[in-house]
C-alpha cells in the first residue's frame, strides 16, 4: 500500500518531468497531436497540449487538415503564455515568415532572381506575394512588357529593398532583365546589320511608334515605317505582345540605337501605282488627312497625293461642302513624281502646272 508521504514524492517527481521554462517569445519544437474547434493541437513537451488558433495556423481560406497532420513535427513561435488551463498559444505562420524573411535576405545578398505571383494591381504600381511575404513592384520597376499583368500570373523579380522591422520589401521586374541587357545588347550589335530581316515583340507603343524587342534590345519603329497607308496611331495596326518580323533601317553604334520598318517587307505601292496612273487622269481617292497647305488624299492602294489648299478650297466652293477625313472625291493627277513619291492633284480638268510644288509631309 502506497503511504501519502510515497505519493507526494511520485507527485513532485511528474511535475519535475515538467519542468519547463516556456514563456512568450520562445521558438519551440512540436509535434502535432490532433485538432478541435480552436485550431491545432501540438505536443511542445508542457503540461497540457497547447493549441494553434486557427489564424495563425492557415491563411483565410485554406483548410487545416490539408497543411497539418497528425504526427508532423515542426517548430512553432509561443505568442501567448499559459493560461489558467496551462495552454500555451502558438503560431505557426509567424514561423514560416520569419524563415521568408531570411531566405529573402539571402537572396538579396546573392542579388538572386527570385519568382513572384501577383496578387493584386494598385494606384502606382503591384503587389506580388514571395514565398509567403507580401511586396510591392512600384510602376517604374516594370519591365515595359508587363505593365498589364493579371491576378496569379508569375513575374521574375529582384529584391531592392528588404526591412523587416519596416515591412518594407520592394521588388524589381525591370533590373531582371536590365542586368544581362548590356551584355544582350553586344551581342545583338556585333551581329546586326541594315538590311536585316529580324524577328521580335512588341512590348511598348507611343504615339510616335513602338518599341520592338530583338531578344535584349529594344529598336524602335516608327509611325512612318509601320505602313505605306496613312496610319494615325501605331495601335491602328500593333499591340504589346505582337510577335513580328522587322527590317534593319540603321544601326546606330554609337547610342545603341537600331531603327525598324515594317512596311519595307511589303510590296512599294508607288512602283505599281507608276504603271496604272499617269499625269492627266482622273481618279477617285479617300481623303486621309487635312493640313493647313492642303488635303491628303490615297488615290492608289498605300498612296497619298496632295491637293493643294487653293485646289481644297476651289473644290469646296463649287460643291458646296466641306472636305472631311474620309470623304470620296475625284481629281486629276497633275503632277506625278514616282521617284520622289510625290503627285499633286488639281479639281480641274486642265490645269496649268503649279511654278512651285506644294510641300509634302514627310
Amino acid at each position: 500500500m502506497v503511504t501519502k508521504k510515497e505519493a507526494e514524492l511520485d507527485f513532485e517527481a511528474l511535475l519535475e518531468k515538467y519542468d519547463y521554462k516556456f514563456q512568450k517569445g520562445d521558438l519551440v519544437k512540436g509535434i502535432v497531436c490532433g485538432f478541435d474547434s480552436q485550431g491545432v493541437l501540438v505536443d511542445i513537451g508542457a503540461k497540457t497540449t497547447a493549441v494553434i488558433p486557427a489564424y495563425e495556423a492557415v491563411d483565410k481560406g485554406e483548410n487545416i487538415e490539408d497543411k497539418f497532420e497528425k504526427g508532423q513535427e515542426g517548430e512553432f513561435l509561443i505568442i501567448k503564455e499559459e493560461d489558467d488551463e496551462g495552454k500555451f498559444l502558438l503560431s505557426k505562420k509567424k514561423v514560416d515568415f520569419a524563415y521568408a524573411w531570411k531566405e529573402l535576405e539571402k537572396a538579396k545578398a546573392a542579388d538572386e532572381t527570385i519568382l513572384g505571383t501577383v496578387v493584386n494591381v494598385v494606384k502606382g504600381g503591384i503587389l506580388v506575394e514571395v514565398s509567403g511575404v507580401r511586396g510591392f513592384i512600384p510602376s517604374s520597376q516594370l519591365r515595359a512588357r508587363e505593365t498589364e499583368v493579371e491576378v496569379g500570373s508569375k513575374l521574375e523579380l529582384k529584391i531592392l529593398t528588404l526591412d523587416v522591422q519596416q515591412n518594407n520589401f520592394i521588388l524589381s521586374n525591370k533590373k531582371v532583365f536590365e542586368d544581362t541587357a548590356e551584355e544582350a545588347r553586344k551581342n545583338i550589335f556585333s551581329q546586326i546589320e541594315p538590311g536585316q530581316v529580324v524577328k521580335g515583340e512588341v512590348v511598348r507603343i507611343t504615339d510616335f511608334g513602338a518599341f520592338v524587342d530583338l531578344g535584349g534590345l529594344d529598336g524602335l519603329l516608327p509611325l512612318s515605317q509601320l505602313s505605306w497607308r496613312w496610319i494615325d496611331h501605331p495601335t491602328d495596326i500593333l499591340k504589346v505582345g505582337d510577335k513580328i518580323d522587322v527590317e534593319v533601317i540603321a544601326v546606330d553604334h554609337d547610342k545603341q540605337r537600331v531603327s525598324l520598318s515594317l512596311k519595307n517587307l511589303e510590296p512599294d505601292p508607288w512602283i505599281e501605282a507608276a504603271d496604272k496612273i499617269k499625269e492627266g487622269d482622273k481618279v477617285d481617292g479617300v481623303v486621309t488627312r487635312l493640313k493647313h497647305f492642303g488635303a491628303f488624299i490615297e488615290v492608289f492602294p498605300g498612296v497619298e497625293a496632295l491637293l493643294p489648299h487653293n485646289e481644297v478650297a476651289d473644290y469646296q466652293n463649287e460643291s458646296k461642302t466641306m472636305i472631311k477625313v474620309g470623304d470620296k472625291i475625284s481629281t486629276y493627277i497633275l503632277k506625278f513624281n514616282p521617284a520622289d513619291k510625290r503627285i499633286a492633284l488639281s479639281v480641274h480638268e486642265q490645269a496649268a502646272v503649279p511654278a512651285e510644288e506644294a510641300p509634302v509631309e514627310e
